[in-house]
């Protein structure tokens, strides 16, 4: 079974429970942080929701510099609906580049830098695993917390929450 095809239905469904998650996310408290160090609620939920682009680079550039002229990130999206447009579209776009995938394209190597500093160097399959499932389960993990601290109804993700049964 090719690689693409064992990912997908991961995909799906992180993908379903991202949106769920980002769903939930309050407009009206938008510089909220749990600690002075942490990513304000807004910036950090367009960062989760910006993260299936990530995948669509990963899957279609031979690698990314991040230091490098004409790297330009999305300006943020002007509202909680433009947020999940732009998540749908992205997925869309992330989902289709997955299922293109063939076998030798998730084995060639990756690599994410700034300039002389690596990040990550590796086969696309472990970039596409790391840099873009763990990370941005990491994220939706953060976001549940901030859910949890504005009063928002924390959804269920891998079984019930204190607030779905």
């Amino acid at each position: 079974m090719p690689l693409s095809d064992l990912l997908l239905p991961e995909f799906d469904t992180e993908m379903k429970k991202t949106r769920v998650t980002l769903e939930r996310v309050p407009d009206d408290q938008p510089d909220f942080k749990p600690h002075e160090k942490s990513m304000a609620l807004r910036k950090l939920a367009n960062h989760t929701g910006e993260m299936p682009s990530f995948l669509t680079m990963i899957l279609s550039l031979p690698e990314l510099d991040l230091a490098k002229p004409g790297v330009e990130f999305p300006k943020p999206p002007a509202s909680h609906e433009e947020r999940l447009e732009r998540f749908d579209a992205m997925v869309a776009e992330a989902r289709a580049r997955l299922a293109a995938a063939g076998d030798d394209a998730m084995h060639e190597h990756w690599k994410l830098s700034m300039g002389d500093y690596v990040i990550f160097e590796g086969p696309r399959y472990h970039a596409a695993r790391s840099l873009f499932f763990n990370h941005m389960i990491h994220h939706r993990a953060q976001l549940g917390v901030y859910l949890r601290m504005t009063g928002c109804p924390v959804p269920s993700i891998y079984g019930p929450s204190a607030d779905e049964k």
